[in-house]
């Protein structure tokens, strides 16, 4: 696993990718938090970092879907991926370095945002006037949000050995699970009572939760099952089309 790992940082890192990737997140945060008026931190007149987790899901809605797109469907169209069988790994290794490897990316395109909290609460009025409760849980939200996409993002990737199949596939199963059940809530024959089910089905509902700073179990325990159920279909498939 750990080789794999290794393998994937250095491919993005060592290529254009992760920087691309690391700077286009930084930059259009950036420019809607503190450039656009209608979101700028500056004009809002309120301590608070709610402009990044607000934007934030819909940047990693396609940059992370683009960013894993290549895992598997490179491997697939390149032939690479038989070379991989061959090596004393088992499809969990293979699976988990990928993901870990996506992961490890995603961090390191978070981390930079710490500028923006001390910034915050620099300028608050009186100076550290930001409720770190609340940015703490957003911040665990957030990855625990990059760690589903990311998740659904390998699966579609699996599917296809088209990249821009598996963008697609990617980008599309990352939306419906996150903002898919609520819309479906809203719908009138799913009023009274169905509707908040159909809602804590998705991710967005526990995102939320789970930003307001109070770590719930419940929503810890949604994030890990989501995670392991597109992981487990990731295995599934790659072990029944092993020999394909």
């Amino acid at each position: 696993m750990w080789s794999i790992l290794r393998k994937e940082i250095n491919g993005f890192f060592s290529t254009l990718t992760g920087y691309v990737v690391v700077g286009v997140f930084l930059t259009i945060l950036g420019l809607i938090m503190w450039v656009f008026p209608d979101y700028s931190i500056l004009d809002y007149n309120y301590a608070s970092l709610d402009q990044l987790f607000t934007v934030a899901p819909i940047i990693f809605l396609f940059l992370i879907p683009a960013v894993c797109m290549r895992s598997f469907s490179e491997e697939k169209q390149s032939g690479t991926m038989e070379t991989l069988f061959t090596k004393p790994l088992t499809e969990w290794q293979i699976i988990m370095g990928k993901y870990l490897g996506a992961l490890f990316l995603v961090f390191v395109a978070i981390l930079p945002t710490i500028i923006y909290y001390y910034t915050i609460w620099q300028l608050g009025s009186p100076q550290g006037n930001i409720d770190r409760g609340e940015v703490f849980g957003s911040y665990i939200g957030l990855f625990f949000l990059a760690g589903i996409f990311i998740a659904i993002s390998l699966y579609a990737s699996v599917l296809s050995s088209n990249q821009i199949v598996a963008f697609l596939i990617g980008a599309l199963l990352c939306f419906l699970v996150y903002w898919g059940f609520y819309f479906i809530s809203t719908l009138p024959a799913f009023f009274g009572g169905v509707d908040s089910i159909l809602q804590k089905i998705g991710i967005d509902y526990h995102y939320r939760s789970i930003s307001n700073g109070v770590i719930d179990t419940r929503d810890v325990i949604y994030f890990l099952s989501a995670i392991f159920f597109f992981l487990y279909l990731t295995h599934k498939y790659l072990r029944e089309n092993r020999n394909q």
